[in-house]
């Protein structure tokens, strides 16, 4: 197999089902040596563990011709991420990308969020990302070059009702990306975060309430496919990218979208320096225009699927 990613070794976690199995068999088919990792579960708790393994998805890039090993270890353990490193090191001579979509949910409203509720996501995904981003940077910055693909969502960068955990740990790898990016650059490291929509095994536990809810889960199965999420992460993990690092982009059906990040938009000043009560009556007023209202990811992404 040849392709954008011919002679490449790809990590890809989360890769038993959903954006990562896509992920891992797009990277193949455009010429990686691949490493699929998933511990073999459902996204939810109640969930019974998926039919699908790491196993299952590396045997079908061996069978289509390509090459690629399993992995069942957790992103959560930093011992099992360097040793999903030196597997991509021992078996294939290398590693050149990591695709990181690994992913749970345990969403409920921040009142009623139990301690576990919120650890074992902020486990997953922001340990998870530190730990894969941690694990690999040595071994770039050795060899000069090498791509993180972190996935992000809009429940951190915009919001959604009922996801806290879930957004907290978003944002958190989009800081982790950026600064990685940063520091990694001298280095030939880059690191990107893609914010997906898909209909996978995790936005599948989106609930239905209303109508409304009803025709937003449909949006997402109908026209947001997690295999057009697939093309993004390969790019972003090929040499063809090679200038692009440290962005926040979106995959929507056939909508690739690049998210602004935090700057400044507006300031209030006062040679004196402000009081309290002069910021409750000016500087905050002064400032309200300007201000991100409370509308949800839902809000800003209300029209159909490309």
């Amino acid at each position: 197999m040849t392709g954008i990613l011919d002679g490449k070794v790809v990590l890809v976690t989360g890769g038993a089902g959903g954006i990562g199995r896509e992920c891992a068999l797009l990277a193949a088919r455009e010429g990686a040596r691949v490493v699929v990792n998933d511990i073999g579960q459902g996204v939810l708790p109640d969930q019974p563990d998926k039919v699908s393994t790491a196993e299952t998805t590396a045997a079908e890039i061996r069978a289509s011709g390509g090459d690629a090993v399993s992995n069942s270890d957790s992103v959560t353990e930093f011992a099992a991420v360097m040793g999903m490193v030196e597997q991509a090191i021992t078996l294939f001579g290398g590693l050149d990308a990591v695709i990181n979509p690994a992913g749970i949910l345990r969403d409920n409203m921040l009142h009623k969020m139990t301690e576990a509720d919120w650890d074992s996501v902020i486990a997953v995904h922001l340990r998870g990302a530190f730990n894969i981003s941690r694990a690999a940077v040595g071994h770039f910055r050795d060899q000069g070059q090498g791509a993180f693909v972190h996935f992000g969502s809009t429940s951190g960068l915009i919001g959604n009702l009922g996801q806290s955990n879930y957004g907290a740990a978003k944002m958190g790898v989009a800081g982790l990306s950026r600064i990685l990016a940063m520091e990694g650059a001298s280095r030939g490291i880059r690191s990107n975060v893609i914010a997906p929509f898909a209909w996978t095994q995790m936005t599948a536990s989106i609930p239905v309430r209303d109508e409304a809810s009803r025709l937003r889960v449909a949006r997402f199965r109908e026209g947001m496919r997690a295999d057009q999420v697939a093309p993004l992460a390969v790019a972003l993990a090929s040499d063809g990218a090679a200038d692009v690092t440290g962005q926040i982009f979106g995959a929507r059906g056939n909508e690739v979208i690049l998210f602004s990040q935090p700057r400044p938009v507006g300031s209030a000043s006062r040679p004196d320096g402000w009081s309290a009560s002069g910021l409750v009556e000016a500087g905050l007023p002064s400032l309200r225009a300007r201000f991100t209202d409370l509308g949800a990811s839902a809000s800003i992404f209300n029209y159909d699927p490309i």
